[in-house]
């Protein structure tokens, strides 16, 4: 059993998988941080600030209170909350994220296809338009 686990773990698709995990979830951190500190701020100048304390208290706290200023302050007073801002975050990383994806798979074809033209033999039409000028060239 031991040389089973051995044999799987030395598979390369689960050791690809695992780095590509562990650089995925560090690429979240940045794409994270991107969108909280850089994003947001610019965002700012057209309206408002942080994304994160954008929200609706859909029950007020045990105390009657409904005036919030952040989420964790109204879910500390025991307040119900609608957290469409966090929410609005997490969206805009999703499309961050995937556009980077994007251009990378979208570099990787590229290469990908550069290589294969450069190893790829003639292509049969390549190949019946030497042979027409070879005949040609038999007949001058």
């Amino acid at each position: 059993m031991l040389k089973e686990f051995k044999d799987f773990i030395a598979k390369g698709n689960v050791l690809d998988l695992a780095v590509g995990v562990l650089i995925g979830a560090a690429f979240g951190a940045i794409i994270a941080s991107f969108v909280k500190d850089i994003f947001s701020p610019v965002l700012a100048l057209a309206g408002k600030a942080n994304f994160e304390n954008m929200f609706v208290v859909l029950k007020p706290a045990a105390d009657g209170s409904n005036a919030f200023t952040t989420v964790d302050a109204a879910q500390k007073a025991g307040a119900v909350t609608l957290n469409y801002g966090i929410f609005l975050n997490n969206v805009i990383n999703f499309v961050i994220v995937a556009f980077v994806l994007f251009l990378v798979v979208k570099s990787a074809n590229k290469f990908k296809r550069k290589v294969e033209e450069t190893t790829a033999g003639p292509t049969k039409e390549e190949e019946l338009l030497t042979d027409i000028r070879d005949l040609l060239k038999a007949r001058a």
